[in-house]
């Protein structure tokens, strides 16, 4: 990555608010760099009188060098100060600009793989980027502009060691390149292993119930350690490369010097001036150190650098489009009335060689409720993600209340909609300030009702501090029949046109199944329910039953209608009453069979 390119994807990265900051402390380091280098250079014509018994002439030289090193200082305080300034508003900064970007994003693009690159780049990413601001801008614009001003200003006392000076430039820019291309390959492979074993801390963390039940030799705890040994032989195989590039670099740096040193006691031997000569070669000495400087910082400079092609990676992801409008061009919409939603000749795959819907077709009428019913992997779930528009859709559309979700803001579409999962997301908050997440501006009253509804009642009266306490991380505090029935209050709240549920009494047992039920029906008439289930018991008074098979809709209709036709449906049927039937049978029983 060339100076530009990162200096570029840093202007990226930071915004537009934080990047004028960002330009000023650029030429405060650059004129701190500058202010040093003529500080060195005036050190010749000082020395060279004082060699020469110049007294007077030294002295003054002193003094304007006493001037140009008190400049020097005030520079270096105030791009000291301005770095951490501008390192801290851009971590806040980086933070707010990922988390809205990634609320644009469809949710096709959190891999598993992303997502554990993805929170350790919010995380330490964050602090490496705003290090190059605080940390490493100073020392590789001083690397650079200090050694400049120094050959040009030892070209003015003697060109021929300024030439070689120069003619050094280039090899060092060569051999600094070279060994940074070796140190990456190493570095690539550093960041896959943190990322995996950043991954791996936060599912022993969450997952510590199944681990525990596993016992100490389980699989989870093998995958933690083997995930902490890799990114161990990681880090040392930087270690081991990082050594011999900086040994390497330095090296090249003190070859110029010498060669520099050579040029100069040539012509020192050949007549030359010796007080310009010596205060020549002193300051060529000084031209090494800030060269020298930059190879002690490769290492940190290369993941500050590798961090910050994760972020504007991330930035650059590109949203899925959406019209371009005001609120007040958006389609008028009547508060509180359930619309239609409508699938017209749908097709959609994860993969291109993979298909998962292939020509879906059916409508589900407003108000109405409409069961999604099929064989594990037939595109129930993936359904309700294309009319809340996680994903678009490869061909044909998805329509709610007549428009082409494709046609709406995000804001529009999330205020029509309102869905319950099967993998619930509490935060790290109270059980009410859960509830109220769905409409922030809802009274006490409304959702007390809606908690009564989903029988969230039951649980506030079981915990120590009711309505307070807090659930933790992901709702940790709560079962997952908890945590679903306060994700059903939020869709009551929210009262939205359409609710999508998917299997929404997945995990709640016979007494809170019929209260959901009672809930579904409060909101019955008033929103369009999509419902995913694979407890055919629950659906039977569903106004449609669409069922999938193949990629494509093979039979739809009511629960009597499709029972008649005696199809797939009533072959679920068939199965689910089987199931009923099954019990655990004794070692003899299985024995004698």
């Amino acid at each position: 990555m060339t100076s530009k390119t990162l200096l570029g994807r840093l202007y990226a990265a930071v915004g537009t608010e934080t990047a004028p900051a960002l330009r000023r402390q650029i030429v405060r380091v650059a004129v701190y760099a500058v202010l040093q280098g003529v500080t060195f250079v005036l050190m010749v014509p000082a020395l060279r009188a004082l060699l020469r018994h110049d007294t007077g002439t030294a002295w003054a030289w002193i003094g304007v060098m006493t001037v140009s090193a008190a400049a020097t200082l005030v520079a270096r305080h105030l791009q000291s100060m301005g770095g951490f300034r501008v390192g801290m508003a851009t971590i806040n900064g980086l933070h707010h600009r990922l988390g809205d970007h990634l609320a644009t994003l469809p949710l096709g693009w959190f891999s598993a793989d992303r997502t554990g690159r993805l929170t350790r780049l919010i995380g330490q990413g964050a602090k490496d980027v705003s290090g190059i601001i605080a940390h490493l801008l100073e020392p590789l614009l001083t690397g650079t502009l200090t050694p400049l001003v120094v050959v040009a200003g030892v070209f003015v006392f003697d060109w021929r060691i300024g030439l070689t000076l120069l003619i050094c430039a280039p090899v060092l820019y060569a051999v600094h390149r070279w060994t940074t291309r070796l140190a990456e390959r190493v570095d690539d492979r550093l960041e896959e292993t943190a990322s995996e074993a950043n991954g791996r801390v936060v599912e022993f963390a969450r997952a510590q119930p199944v681990l525990r039940a596993s016992g100490p030799g389980g699989p989870g705890l093998v995958l933690l350690d083997d995930a902490l040994e890799e990114q161990d032989r990681a880090t040392r195989r930087r270690a081991r490369a990082d050594a011999p590039a900086r040994m390497l670099f330095g090296l090249t740096v003190q070859l110029g010097v010498a060669a520099a040193l050579v040029t100069g006691t040539a012509h020192l031997l050949g007549g030359g001036d010796p007080a310009t000569t010596i205060a020549t070669l002193v300051l060529v000495v000084r031209f090494a150190e800030p060269v020298t400087a930059i190879a002690g910082l490769a290492g940190t400079f290369r993941s500050s650098r590798a961090a910050l092609a994760g972020v504007t990676g991330v930035l650059d992801a590109r949203p899925l489009p959406e019209p371009d409008r005001t609120a007040e061009e958006a389609p008028a919409r009547t508060p509180g009335s359930a619309v239609a939603v409508e699938l017209r000749d749908v097709s959609f795959g994860y993969a291109p060689d993979r298909t998962v819907l292939d020509g879906v077709t059916f409508t589900a009428e407003a108000g109405t409720t409409v069961a999604l019913v099929g064989a594990s992997g037939s595109g129930k779930t993936t359904v309700t993600r294309l009319v809340a528009r996680f994903f678009d859709v490869g061909s044909g559309s998805v329509h709610i209340g007549g428009d082409d979700v494709r046609d709406l803001t995000t804001d529009e579409l999330a205020g029509m909609l309102a869905m319950v999962f099967q993998d619930v997301y509490l935060f790290d908050g109270t059980i009410r300030e859960n509830i109220r997440v769905a409409r922030p501006d809802a009274g006490e009253e409304e959702v007390e009702r809606v908690a009564r509804l989903a029988r969230v009642d039951d649980i506030v009266t079981r915990l120590p501090d009711g309505w307070d306490t807090r659930v933790g991380e992901g709702g940790a505090a709560l079962s997952g029949g908890e945590r679903q029935r306060v994700s059903l209050a939020r869709a009551l709240l929210k009262d939205a046109p359409v609710v999508l549920l998917d299997e929404a009494t997945a995990s709640l047992d016979a007494e809170n199944q019929a209260a959901i039920q009672r809930a579904l029906a409060d909101l019955s008439g008033r929103s369009t329910l999509l419902v995913v289930a694979h407890r055919l018991e629950t659906i039977t008074t569903a106004d449609r039953i669409v069922v999938l098979g193949d990629g494509r809709v093979a039979e739809s209709g009511t629960h009597e209608e499709l029972m008649a036709l005696n199809g797939r449906y009533a072959a679920f049927w068939r199965e689910r009453n089987r199931s009923l039937g099954w019990r655990l049978a004794t070692a003899e029983e299985v024995g004698a069979s």
